[in-house]
Protein backbone atom coordinates (compact mmCIF):
# COMPACT_ATOMS: atom_id res chain seq x y z
CA UNK A 1 0.00 0.00 0.00
CA UNK A 2 1.58 3.09 -1.01
CA UNK A 3 -0.44 5.50 0.72
CA UNK A 4 0.05 4.21 4.13
CA UNK A 5 3.53 5.98 4.02
CA UNK A 6 2.28 8.96 2.64
CA UNK A 7 1.75 11.84 5.00
CA UNK A 8 -1.50 13.19 5.63
CA UNK A 9 -2.06 16.89 3.94
CA UNK A 10 -2.33 19.81 6.41
CA UNK A 11 -4.91 21.13 4.15
CA UNK A 12 -7.82 19.51 5.04
CA UNK A 13 -10.58 21.73 6.86
CA UNK A 14 -11.08 20.11 10.21
CA UNK A 15 -13.27 23.54 11.59
CA UNK A 16 -16.25 22.58 8.92
CA UNK A 17 -17.75 19.50 9.90
CA UNK A 18 -16.59 16.57 8.07
CA UNK A 19 -20.31 16.52 5.43
CA UNK A 20 -21.45 19.27 3.21
CA UNK A 21 -23.86 20.74 5.71
CA UNK A 22 -25.65 22.54 2.36
CA UNK A 23 -27.71 19.53 2.76
CA UNK A 24 -30.16 17.73 5.39
CA UNK A 25 -28.52 14.41 4.70
CA UNK A 26 -24.78 15.86 5.68
CA UNK A 27 -26.00 17.89 8.51
CA UNK A 28 -27.95 14.41 9.27
CA UNK A 29 -24.75 12.26 9.58
CA UNK A 30 -22.93 15.34 11.42
CA UNK A 31 -25.06 15.32 14.34
CA UNK A 32 -25.54 11.13 13.82
CA UNK A 33 -22.00 11.69 14.99
CA UNK A 34 -22.31 14.81 17.75
CA UNK A 35 -24.72 13.17 19.36
CA UNK A 36 -23.78 10.23 19.59
CA UNK A 37 -24.20 8.78 23.40
CA UNK A 38 -20.90 6.71 23.51
CA UNK A 39 -19.01 9.77 23.35
CA UNK A 40 -20.09 10.00 27.09
CA UNK A 41 -17.90 6.94 27.64
CA UNK A 42 -14.33 8.40 26.44
CA UNK A 43 -12.00 8.38 28.99
CA UNK A 44 -9.89 11.53 29.80
CA UNK A 45 -6.49 9.91 27.95
CA UNK A 46 -9.11 9.48 25.31
CA UNK A 47 -10.15 13.12 25.09
CA UNK A 48 -6.75 14.73 25.85
CA UNK A 49 -5.36 12.50 23.00
CA UNK A 50 -7.89 13.85 20.40
CA UNK A 51 -7.39 17.31 21.46
CA UNK A 52 -3.57 17.03 21.06
CA UNK A 53 -4.25 15.87 17.83
CA UNK A 54 -6.36 18.29 16.35
CA UNK A 55 -4.23 21.18 18.01
CA UNK A 56 -1.26 19.98 16.33
CA UNK A 57 -2.89 19.14 12.96
CA UNK A 58 -3.98 23.00 13.18
CA UNK A 59 -0.56 24.29 13.25
CA UNK A 60 0.53 22.14 10.66
CA UNK A 61 1.79 19.39 12.54
CA UNK A 62 0.64 15.90 12.03
CA UNK A 63 1.44 12.83 14.04
CA UNK A 64 2.98 9.78 12.33
CA UNK A 65 0.76 7.45 11.01
CA UNK A 66 -2.23 9.18 11.50
CA UNK A 67 -4.76 8.54 8.94
CA UNK A 68 -7.87 11.38 7.65
CA UNK A 69 -10.49 8.88 9.41
CA UNK A 70 -8.72 8.94 12.22
CA UNK A 71 -8.31 12.85 12.13
CA UNK A 72 -12.05 13.16 11.61
CA UNK A 73 -12.54 10.78 14.63
CA UNK A 74 -10.35 13.25 16.59
CA UNK A 75 -12.40 15.94 15.50
CA UNK A 76 -15.63 14.77 16.45
CA UNK A 77 -14.31 13.34 19.71
CA UNK A 78 -12.75 16.81 20.43
CA UNK A 79 -15.73 18.84 18.99
CA UNK A 80 -18.08 16.11 21.91
CA UNK A 81 -16.08 17.49 25.02
CA UNK A 82 -14.77 20.87 24.38
CA UNK A 83 -16.36 24.53 23.52
CA UNK A 84 -16.10 25.65 20.03
CA UNK A 85 -15.77 29.32 20.92
CA UNK A 86 -13.67 29.28 23.97
CA UNK A 87 -12.20 25.56 23.98
CA UNK A 88 -12.72 24.84 27.37
CA UNK A 89 -14.21 21.52 28.68
CA UNK A 90 -17.54 21.12 28.86
CA UNK A 91 -19.22 20.13 31.81
CA UNK A 92 -20.06 16.28 31.40
CA UNK A 93 -23.60 15.95 31.42
CA UNK A 94 -24.51 19.63 29.13
CA UNK A 95 -22.67 17.94 26.02
CA UNK A 96 -24.95 17.08 23.12
CA UNK A 97 -23.47 13.36 23.45
CA UNK A 98 -25.03 12.95 27.08
CA UNK A 99 -28.50 14.36 25.38
CA UNK A 100 -30.24 11.41 24.60
CA UNK A 101 -29.60 9.49 27.79
CA UNK A 102 -30.50 12.10 29.93
CA UNK A 103 -33.36 12.93 27.99
CA UNK A 104 -34.82 9.64 27.70
CA UNK A 105 -34.54 9.28 31.77
CA UNK A 106 -36.20 12.57 32.47
CA UNK A 107 -38.60 12.56 29.83
CA UNK A 108 -39.60 9.13 30.42
CA UNK A 109 -40.03 9.90 34.13
CA UNK A 110 -42.00 12.69 33.30
CA UNK A 111 -43.80 10.89 31.39
CA UNK A 112 -44.78 7.96 33.37
CA UNK A 113 -45.06 9.88 36.48
CA UNK A 114 -47.87 12.59 35.77
CA UNK A 115 -50.96 12.60 37.34
CA UNK A 116 -50.19 13.81 40.75
CA UNK A 117 -49.00 17.19 42.06
CA UNK A 118 -45.82 16.79 43.43
CA UNK A 119 -44.69 14.53 40.70
CA UNK A 120 -45.04 16.84 37.87
CA UNK A 121 -43.21 19.55 40.11
CA UNK A 122 -40.48 17.60 40.70
CA UNK A 123 -40.00 16.34 37.08
CA UNK A 124 -40.46 19.90 35.23
CA UNK A 125 -37.99 20.84 37.60
CA UNK A 126 -35.50 18.70 36.99
CA UNK A 127 -36.04 18.62 33.37
CA UNK A 128 -35.49 22.39 33.56
CA UNK A 129 -32.66 22.25 35.67
CA UNK A 130 -31.03 19.49 33.51
CA UNK A 131 -32.24 22.50 30.50
CA UNK A 132 -30.53 24.98 32.17
CA UNK A 133 -27.28 23.08 31.89
CA UNK A 134 -27.05 22.24 28.41
CA UNK A 135 -27.85 25.87 27.82
CA UNK A 136 -25.45 27.24 29.65
CA UNK A 137 -22.98 24.79 28.60
CA UNK A 138 -23.76 25.07 24.95
CA UNK A 139 -24.17 29.23 24.81
CA UNK A 140 -23.39 30.71 21.59
CA UNK A 141 -19.69 32.62 21.38
CA UNK A 142 -17.86 34.20 23.99
CA UNK A 143 -20.79 36.25 25.51
CA UNK A 144 -20.56 35.43 29.41
CA UNK A 145 -23.59 35.07 30.48
CA UNK A 146 -24.27 36.39 34.48
CA UNK A 147 -25.06 34.32 36.96
CA UNK A 148 -28.16 36.54 37.99
CA UNK A 149 -29.24 35.71 34.08
CA UNK A 150 -29.21 32.47 34.20
CA UNK A 151 -30.43 32.32 37.76
CA UNK A 152 -33.62 34.20 36.09
CA UNK A 153 -34.23 32.58 32.93
CA UNK A 154 -33.94 29.02 35.11
CA UNK A 155 -36.41 30.22 37.46
CA UNK A 156 -38.81 31.59 34.82
CA UNK A 157 -38.31 28.58 32.87
CA UNK A 158 -39.00 26.32 35.52
CA UNK A 159 -42.60 28.27 36.73
CA UNK A 160 -43.44 28.40 32.78
CA UNK A 161 -43.01 24.11 32.69
CA UNK A 162 -44.90 23.71 36.27
CA UNK A 163 -47.78 26.13 35.80
CA UNK A 164 -48.28 24.99 31.83
CA UNK A 165 -48.20 21.19 32.75
CA UNK A 166 -50.29 21.89 36.27
CA UNK A 167 -52.77 24.00 34.37
CA UNK A 168 -53.84 21.56 31.85
CA UNK A 169 -53.72 18.75 34.51
CA UNK A 170 -56.30 20.31 35.85
CA UNK A 171 -57.84 20.23 32.67
CA UNK A 172 -57.54 17.56 31.20
CA UNK A 173 -59.18 15.30 34.30
CA UNK A 174 -62.13 15.82 32.23
CA UNK A 175 -61.39 14.35 29.31
CA UNK A 176 -59.95 11.12 27.79
CA UNK A 177 -57.12 9.96 30.09
CA UNK A 178 -55.18 9.43 26.45
CA UNK A 179 -54.97 13.46 26.34
CA UNK A 180 -53.64 13.23 29.94
CA UNK A 181 -50.77 11.94 28.83
CA UNK A 182 -49.64 14.93 26.15
CA UNK A 183 -49.47 17.18 29.43
CA UNK A 184 -45.90 17.06 29.81
CA UNK A 185 -45.24 17.56 26.22
CA UNK A 186 -47.01 20.49 26.63
CA UNK A 187 -45.26 21.74 29.17
CA UNK A 188 -41.56 21.28 27.66
CA UNK A 189 -42.97 23.25 24.54
CA UNK A 190 -43.94 25.96 27.06
CA UNK A 191 -40.68 25.75 28.58
CA UNK A 192 -38.32 25.91 25.91
CA UNK A 193 -40.82 28.76 24.48
CA UNK A 194 -39.13 30.99 27.92
CA UNK A 195 -36.18 29.37 28.82
CA UNK A 196 -34.03 29.52 25.32
CA UNK A 197 -34.67 33.43 24.82
CA UNK A 198 -34.08 33.93 28.60
CA UNK A 199 -31.06 32.23 28.69
CA UNK A 200 -30.03 33.76 25.57
CA UNK A 201 -31.43 37.44 26.15
CA UNK A 202 -27.89 39.16 25.81
CA UNK A 203 -27.94 37.74 22.74
CA UNK A 204 -31.00 39.03 21.87
CA UNK A 205 -30.23 42.56 23.28
CA UNK A 206 -26.70 42.78 22.04
CA UNK A 207 -27.34 40.58 19.03
CA UNK A 208 -24.31 37.82 18.45
CA UNK A 209 -21.19 37.97 15.76
CA UNK A 210 -22.16 38.03 11.73
CA UNK A 211 -19.73 37.45 9.54
CA UNK A 212 -19.74 37.16 5.32
CA UNK A 213 -18.85 34.28 3.34
CA UNK A 214 -15.28 34.35 3.74
CA UNK A 215 -15.56 34.48 7.78
CA UNK A 216 -15.30 38.02 8.14
CA UNK A 217 -16.97 39.47 11.24
CA UNK A 218 -19.30 42.51 10.56
CA UNK A 219 -20.36 43.04 13.55
CA UNK A 220 -23.42 41.72 16.25
CA UNK A 221 -26.83 41.79 14.54
CA UNK A 222 -30.00 41.35 17.52
CA UNK A 223 -32.02 40.41 14.09
CA UNK A 224 -29.22 37.64 13.33
CA UNK A 225 -30.33 36.42 17.21
CA UNK A 226 -33.65 36.60 16.80
CA UNK A 227 -33.65 34.11 13.85
CA UNK A 228 -31.13 32.08 15.67
CA UNK A 229 -32.70 31.31 18.90
CA UNK A 230 -36.34 30.92 17.06
CA UNK A 231 -34.94 28.13 14.75
CA UNK A 232 -33.49 26.44 17.96
CA UNK A 233 -36.76 26.69 19.78
CA UNK A 234 -38.84 24.89 16.71
CA UNK A 235 -36.12 22.10 16.49
CA UNK A 236 -35.79 21.92 20.25
CA UNK A 237 -39.79 21.40 20.40
CA UNK A 238 -39.60 18.79 17.83
CA UNK A 239 -37.18 17.00 18.88
CA UNK A 240 -39.07 16.55 21.87
CA UNK A 241 -42.19 15.84 20.43
CA UNK A 242 -41.43 12.08 18.43
CA UNK A 243 -40.20 10.90 22.43
CA UNK A 244 -43.27 12.38 24.11
CA UNK A 245 -45.46 11.98 21.23
CA UNK A 246 -45.47 8.14 19.81
CA UNK A 247 -45.08 6.33 23.18
CA UNK A 248 -48.37 7.74 24.92
CA UNK A 249 -50.26 5.60 22.18
CA UNK A 250 -48.54 2.59 22.85
CA UNK A 251 -48.05 2.84 26.07
CA UNK A 252 -52.08 3.28 26.60
CA UNK A 253 -52.42 0.08 24.87
CA UNK A 254 -49.88 -1.52 26.88
CA UNK A 255 -51.39 -0.53 30.19
CA UNK A 256 -54.37 -2.14 29.44
CA UNK A 257 -52.89 -5.45 28.55
CA UNK A 258 -52.51 -8.52 31.99
CA UNK A 259 -48.45 -7.83 31.84
CA UNK A 260 -48.61 -4.50 33.12
CA UNK A 261 -51.22 -5.13 35.44
CA UNK A 262 -49.06 -7.84 36.78
CA UNK A 263 -46.13 -5.99 36.80
CA UNK A 264 -47.16 -2.27 36.99
CA UNK A 265 -43.86 -1.10 37.86
CA UNK A 266 -41.98 -2.13 34.48
CA UNK A 267 -44.06 0.75 33.10
CA UNK A 268 -41.38 3.08 34.11
CA UNK A 269 -38.78 1.53 32.55
CA UNK A 270 -40.71 0.64 29.57
CA UNK A 271 -41.38 4.21 28.98
CA UNK A 272 -37.88 5.24 29.13
CA UNK A 273 -36.54 2.93 26.25
CA UNK A 274 -39.39 3.64 24.20
CA UNK A 275 -38.22 7.80 24.48
CA UNK A 276 -34.82 6.32 23.93
CA UNK A 277 -35.55 4.90 21.28
CA UNK A 278 -37.49 8.32 19.38
CA UNK A 279 -34.97 10.44 21.02
CA UNK A 280 -31.72 8.27 18.81
CA UNK A 281 -33.27 9.53 15.71
CA UNK A 282 -35.45 12.76 16.93
CA UNK A 283 -32.57 14.61 18.38
CA UNK A 284 -29.76 14.69 15.85
CA UNK A 285 -32.43 14.94 12.76
CA UNK A 286 -34.46 17.90 14.20
CA UNK A 287 -30.68 19.17 14.94
CA UNK A 288 -30.20 18.97 11.12
CA UNK A 289 -33.49 20.33 10.22
CA UNK A 290 -31.40 23.97 10.08
CA UNK A 291 -28.07 24.43 8.98
CA UNK A 292 -25.77 25.05 12.16
CA UNK A 293 -24.20 28.17 10.52
CA UNK A 294 -27.51 29.93 9.53
CA UNK A 295 -28.00 32.92 7.19
CA UNK A 296 -29.73 35.55 6.04
CA UNK A 297 -29.77 38.62 3.41
CA UNK A 298 -28.22 41.65 4.79
CA UNK A 299 -30.98 43.59 3.71
CA UNK A 300 -32.93 42.07 7.31
CA UNK A 301 -29.88 43.50 9.55
CA UNK A 302 -30.43 46.77 11.70
CA UNK A 303 -29.93 49.46 9.31
CA UNK A 304 -26.85 51.07 11.41
CA UNK A 305 -25.26 47.51 11.04
CA UNK A 306 -25.46 47.69 6.83
CA UNK A 307 -24.75 51.67 7.57
CA UNK A 308 -21.17 50.48 9.15
CA UNK A 309 -20.82 47.25 6.64
CA UNK A 310 -21.13 49.68 3.27
CA UNK A 311 -18.88 52.27 5.43
CA UNK A 312 -16.00 49.14 5.22
CA UNK A 313 -16.83 49.55 1.16
CA UNK A 314 -18.19 46.12 1.47
CA UNK A 315 -20.73 43.96 -0.58
CA UNK A 316 -22.06 41.80 1.35
CA UNK A 317 -25.39 39.93 -0.59
CA UNK A 318 -26.15 37.35 3.37
CA UNK A 319 -24.51 37.26 6.27
CA UNK A 320 -23.79 34.20 7.88
CA UNK A 321 -23.92 33.41 11.95
CA UNK A 322 -23.35 29.94 14.51
CA UNK A 323 -27.31 29.64 15.53
CA UNK A 324 -26.57 27.47 19.17
CA UNK A 325 -28.12 24.40 19.89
Amino acid sequence: MANMTTELPTNINIKEPRWDQGTFLGRAKHFFTVTDPRNILLSNEQLESARKIIHEYRQGIVSPGLTEDELWRAKYIYDSAFHPDTGEKMILIGRMSAQVPMNMTITGCMMTFYKTTPAVVFWQWINQSFNAIVNYTNRSGDAPITVSQLGAAYVSATTGAVATALGLNALTKRVSPLIGRFVPFAAVAAANCINIPLMRQRELKYGIPVTDENDNRLGESPKAAQQAITQVVVSRILMAAPGMAIPPFIMNTLEKKAFLKRFPWMSAPIQVGLVGFCLVFATPLCCALFPQKSSMSASRLEPELQEKIRERGLEVERVYFNKGL
